[in-house]
């Protein structure tokens, strides 16, 4: 059959959404068009793409397949043809998905300038720390710490080197005491993260003459949110472990006490983060121009 972009465009809204209802929302038509749609693929096609059922929408083997195959040029032809037509002001959707200790991006600041300096972008943060594959989830752009970005990803630094920090509360040191070195964190209260349930906490990583090593805590208190980990330290709850960056104010204040410095080094940082692609769609150029600039005031 000859190829109908309309209709690919559909299915690839499906395949991304897993809902007619989800795709025809991002689309801005009725249901009822996106349903007629993938079938009218599927019938010039000659195969089913989707399996649907009452509550949900999940692609064949066939669809995944196709998914795969189009997902990436499709976007390349959607920019390209935004990069022809569009001489005005950068305009559109923008997705990026950000790492959700990424406190940089997440603060506020860079973000609402953003905004301002571009009102007909409309930038939607997706806060998530699953591994995911930029192109094939719909995503624009992602932000994340350079040693975990692939190698094949254009990348644009946000921030300059981090540094991982163990913190806690005067009055849990006060009561408890400071350990010395990172194997003393055993005897300790500690507050810890893991990305998903049903995932082992994240171990606590140092150095020492050189060579890295990391700490498996038994955490008394795990969660996915940073805001908890953080709170629950101030509160007196623990020792909790993250970015020194998300911990800055509260150290600067004396509401945290950092420990174990002499164990933690430096790191390469975040970074904004894209495929290589030869026409990059000019919401996707004004993004970058906005962090390298936001970056470079400080």
């Amino acid at each position: 059959m000859a190829p109908d972009l309309n209709l690919l465009r559909m299915f690839l809204a499906v395949a991304e959404a897993a809902s007619f209802r989800a795709a025809a929302d991002a689309l801005g038509v009725t249901r009822s068009a996106v349903s007629q749609g993938i079938r009218r693929l599927e019938d010039g096609l000659g195969v089913a793409l989707v399996q649907r059922s009452t509550r949900s929408v999940r692609l064949t083997e066939a669809g995944e397949r196709l998914h795969r195959q189009v997902a990436g040029p499709l976007r390349t032809v959607g920019a390209a043809l935004e990069e022809a037509v569009d001489d005005g002001p950068p305009r559109g959707l923008l997705r990026v998905n950000v790492s959700s200790i990424a406190e940089r991006f997440l603060s506020g600041p860079l973000v609402a300038s953003f905004a301002e300096a571009y009102p007909g972008i409309t930038l939607d943060v997706t806060v998530s720390d699953d591994a995911i594959d930029l192109v094939a989830a719909g995503f624009d752009a992602g932000v994340r710490l350079g040693e975990v970005i692939e190698q094949d990803m254009v990348a644009v630094p946000l921030t300059g080197p981090q540094r991982q920090l163990a913190v806690a509360a005067p009055a849990y040191v006060q009561a408890h005491g400071t350990p010395r070195h990172p194997r003393e964190l055993a005897a300790h209260r500690c507050i810890g993260w893991r990305p998903a349930p049903g995932v082992a906490p994240y171990r606590w990583e140092f150095s020492e003459g050189g060579r890295d090593f990391d700490v498996a805590v038994d955490p008394q208190v795990t969660t996915n949110d940073l805001r908890l980990m953080l709170r629950t330290a101030l509160a007196g709850g623990g020792i909790t472990f993250g970015l020194e960056e998300n911990f800055r104010q509260w150290v600067r204040s004396g509401q945290l006490v950092p420990m174990l410095e002499d164990y933690l080094t430096p790191f390469a940082g975040f970074f904004l983060y894209f495929p290589s692609r030869h026409n990059q769609p000019r919401k996707l150029r004004a993004l970058v121009e906005h962090v390298r600039a936001f970056r470079d005031a400080g």
